[in-house]
């Protein structure tokens, strides 16, 4: 049964069935018992209702309700956007299989590497998780017996002395100019390891030049990070167009084109924006111990830091020894 009362805004109207809980304001009882009795009938028959549901129609709720929330939403948003257009999205969630998803994963893995399509996997096990544990449209995740793609070795690029001769060149000195502040900003990343997403969301609220940090209120994780501005980190900001607000001037999106811009022109192959992180931890790996790099990177997962972007050998460790 439902429980309706009067709310400043109107009705409050209250639900318990099945061990379900749901409430909700609305401006007339009419309006409230007409919600109840249709999430009655929801929830007495939220099985057979989920059999009907579209996968896509479930990873786009999740897209609205779940990624806001969270760091990669940005990320997270695109991504299902895409997968919405793929066929896996028209099965409905209480039919879908581990071997639909087996398909699917075949299919991405024949488009883009083993990384981009773990990833993928992670976040679909999350949509169908939410779909399970507070949705109720399944009763068990089918990507658990999906097996996962072999993941690669870790990325081991850096740009070399001539390409960052070539890319300078290429983008030119003149920091009015988009493509001058792009690479301007592959600069700042080498020394200070943040993210492309960080560094055009940098703001000069959240720079703190005379202590030489720059906060950053939501990172990729989900949370805060203050990160050590190296003297040289400082100049760059020195040599930026002081009206420019967010500090670098440049979108995500205006960033990713630019810099395959100045690649092409720069004739520099296999190089990413995020290779700047990797020479970054690389550089301050020899200044600073493990504990201290994870602090500046935003790692939660040693491991990540050590395997992937710690790279000092033993011959440096033992000409520091003494």
């Amino acid at each position: 049964m439902a429980t309706i009362r009067k709310h400043k805004n109107g009705y409050r109207v209250q639900i318990y069935r099945n061990g379900v809980r749901r409430s909700k304001v609305l401006p007339t009882k009419r309006a409230c018992e007409d919600w109840a009795n249709r999430t009655i009938y929801e929830i007495d028959n939220r099985e057979k209702l989920a059999v009907r549901v579209p996968f896509g129609d479930v990873m786009s709720r999740y897209a609205r309700e779940v990624s806001p929330t969270k760091g990669g939403r940005h990320w997270e948003t695109i991504r299902l956007e895409m997968l919405c257009r793929d066929p896996i999205a028209l099965i409905p969630i209480g039919e879908l299989s581990a071997g639909d998803l087996a398909s699917w994963r075949d299919r991405r893995s024949a488009e883009v590497g083993a990384n981009s399509v773990l990833r993928e996997i992670s976040l679909l096990s999350a949509v169908l998780t939410q779909a399970r544990r507070e949705w109720g449209l399944i009763t068990a995740n089918p990507m658990s017996d999906v097996r996962k793609p072999k993941k690669p070795a870790p990325r081991d690029r850096l740009p070399q002395p001539d390409e960052l001769e070539r890319l300078a060149h290429a983008a030119g000195d003149d920091l009015t100019t988009v493509t001058a502040r792009a690479f301007h900003a592959f600069r700042f990343a080498s020394e200070t390891a943040m993210r492309a997403g960080e560094i055009v969301g940098l703001t000069r609220d959240n720079l703190d030049l005379s202590n030489r940090v720059a906060h950053l209120p939501m990172t990729k994780n989900g949370h805060a990070r203050d990160v050590p501005l190296s003297s040289a980190a400082v100049d760059l900001i020195g040599q930026l167009p002081p009206d420019l607000d967010p500090v670098f001037g440049l979108t995500s999106r205006q960033l990713d084109v630019l810099f395959r811009k100045i690649k092409s022109r720069a004739l520099v192959d296999g190089l990413t924006f995020h290779d700047s992180r990797a020479a970054a931890l690389t550089m301050l790996s020899r200044k600073v111990d493990v504990m201290t790099l994870a602090k500046i990177s935003g790692h939660r997962d040693l491991r990540i830091l050590q395997n992937v972007y710690y790279r000092e050998t033993a011959a440096d460790i033992a000409a520091r020894l003494g």
